[in-house]
């Protein structure tokens, strides 16, 4: 096997695609005792932009309330670009959907919790994400819908 057709994987760039931090019910919010309701939406996209070359990015929604009130509402989308040589084509999708999300997530996760310290309240840790397991949850549910037959609502 010659060098040429060694598997590559290289990060590219790291980088927050889109960021944003609401505080509706500032400056009275921070005087609010009780512990707040927190909500996290996550998802994760991924797509080729060249020969050998993908995106891939995590948005996060992290929505902290007090009962009807907001406490603050973060989104964020933490992206990379990765180039992907000589991986075989059936491999590419677990590339993207494990280990591509397994790097980018740790970033996400400082940056949502920094920008969340900068806005006045205590550190939220985002819970580590096993992307093995939604990876496998997203195969087989894309397994059932093809061998669902088309259904007319």
């Amino acid at each position: 096997m010659t060098d040429a057709q060694q598997p590559v994987f290289n990060i590219e760039k790291l980088f927050v695609k889109d960021l944003s931090l609401e505080v509706p019910n500032a400056p009275a919010i921070y005087l609010e005792r009780e512990a707040p309701q927190i909500d996290v939406n996550m998802s994760t996209e991924s797509r080729a932009i060249g020969e050998d070359m993908y995106h891939t990015s995590i948005t996060v929604t992290v929505t902290a309330k007090i009962g009807d009130k907001t406490m603050f509402l973060v989104e964020c989308t933490q992206a990379g670009i990765f180039r992907i040589q000589n991986v075989p084509k059936d491999q590419i999708p677990m590339v993207l959907g494990i280990g591509c999300p397994n790097i980018v997530f740790p970033y996400l996760r400082e940056t949502v919790s920094d920008v969340i310290i900068r806005a006045g309240f205590p550190p939220l840790l985002l819970n580590p994400v096993n992307f093995e397991a939604l990876f496998a949850q997203q195969q087989q549910q894309a397994q059932q819908q093809q061998a669902a037959p088309a259904q007319t609502h």
